[in-house]
């Protein structure tokens, strides 16, 4: 994985939003009514060219195929993996809790939050899926054509190196089992299964980033557990996500845990320092994380007393993902030279707090705004990098 070894380098953590044409065709598909799939495959492999080539024209150092054939974790997970079914009837569906004291303290703000946004932005109604047969991997061809889109859309254009994101197999282990004997068995199969799509990523010779909102969100946000009882359930996270990740290397590997997930007023969110010190264990070399909204620009202190191990990277996110405003470069470039000054400016990458448009749907922060936020990003990356790169020229006697 490149550092920032002459100047700070940037990137963004998968989703960027899709256009219209794209977004009403998905639509089509993912209520299983009828739809053109040679005119969907068009207008993603149209809209990949287009979304990597904005990101080289503005400058993104590495970037990635912004998701664009993906309309969602839950609906991108159940076509590559097979052994699961929709559970018949489906369950009534029960509210999202994310952060449990936030939602029961701000009641009001999150059942208005939640009827128009977040699941409510899916394209199609959620369903609940069981497992019923063996776990598998049955994603080949799609990871492969995603692949291929991608690297033909870098062709030519200037860049460091690229991503492409995965998600977590402790993910798809949420997912009721009536199939394996254990729930130790059933997970083993998901993390079998999602390492062949983990392998084919680096085999192309791409970063692989691993999501994973669990080990922030469902930890301490969705369950209020007894400190003791918080930090074994971490612990296990953390060892069935290295177990998941054995064995790659890990200087191709990057992390993303969007562990404020949610656009609220997030007063009872995790800090930093709860979380970094586990994130930090991940068998990853970089580690990309919330850093610019109100709840944690201040976080860049943590270093001031924890120590990044000897090659990781930091990914603070210098764009937030839940508002339309465009961050000023001159705050950009001051968060990055405190993270930089704290951490050293070759082990600090920046990017984006979480995805836009995580549900394809979402139009939180309008497309417009998202490329005015990513160049301001690299305008910003740039000044920090003068700043930190700058050279006294010294007065030598004559």
């Amino acid at each position: 994985m490149k550092r920032s070894t002459d100047r700070i380098l940037t990137t963004h953590t998968g989703s960027l939003p899709r256009p219209e044409n794209l977004i009403a065709m998905m639509r089509e598909k993912e209520n299983h009514r009828p739809y053109d799939e040679a005119a969907f495959a068009t207008r993603v492999h149209q809209s990949v060219l287009d979304v990597v080539r904005r990101q080289c024209e503005i400058g993104i150092a590495i970037p990635g195929d912004g998701e664009q054939s993906k309309s969602g974790f839950a609906s991108y997970q159940s076509e590559r993996f097979g052994g699961f079914e929709p559970a018949e009837p489906q369950p009534p569906r029960r509210p999202i809790m994310l952060l449990a004291r936030d939602q029961q303290v701000f009641a009001e703000y999150y059942a208005d939050y939640f009827s128009r946004a977040m699941m409510a932005a899916a394209l199609a109604p959620p369903v609940t899926f069981v497992c019923t047969g063996p776990v598998r991997y049955i994603g080949h061809a799609a990871v492969q054509h995603d692949i291929e889109t991608l690297k033909e859309a870098l062709s030519g254009q200037s860049y460091v190196e690229a991503f492409m994101p995965s998600a977590n197999p402790l993910n798809l282990a949420t997912i009721r089992n009536e199939y394996y004997r254990t729930q130790e068995e059933f997970e083993v199969a998901c993390i079998e299964a999602t390492r062949e799509e983990y392998q084919a990523i680096l085999n192309a010779g791409l970063i692989l980033q691993v999501d994973d909102p669990g080990l922030g969100t469902n930890l301490w946000g969705c369950i209020d557990l007894p400190a003791d009882d918080g930090k074994r359930k971490a612990e296990a996270h953390l060892e069935k996500l290295n177990h998941a990740l054995r064995g790659l290397p890990r200087d191709r590997i990057r992390y993303h845990s969007c562990y404020s997930i949610n656009h609220g007023p997030l007063v009872y969110s995790m800090p930093l320092r709860e979380w970094i010190g586990y994130a930090l264990r991940v068998d990853a070399e970089a580690i990309s994380f919330e850093a610019m909204n109100p709840r944690h620009m201040h976080d860049y202190h943590t270093f001031e007393d924890v120590r990044v191990p000897d090659g990781k990277i930091i990914v603070p996110g210098m764009l937030n993902h839940g508002h339309n405003w465009v961050e000023h470069p001159e705050l950009i470039a001051e968060l990055t030279v405190n993270y930089a000054n704290l951490v050293g400016r070759e082990n600090v990458q920046i990017g984006t707090d979480c995805g836009f448009a995580s549900q394809a749907g979402a139009r939180e922060v309008h497309p417009t705004v998202v490329w005015a936020k990513l160049a301001a990003l690299v305008e910003g990356a740039e000044l920090a990098s003068r700043r930190l790169w700058a050279r006294q020229t010294a007065t030598v006697p004559a």
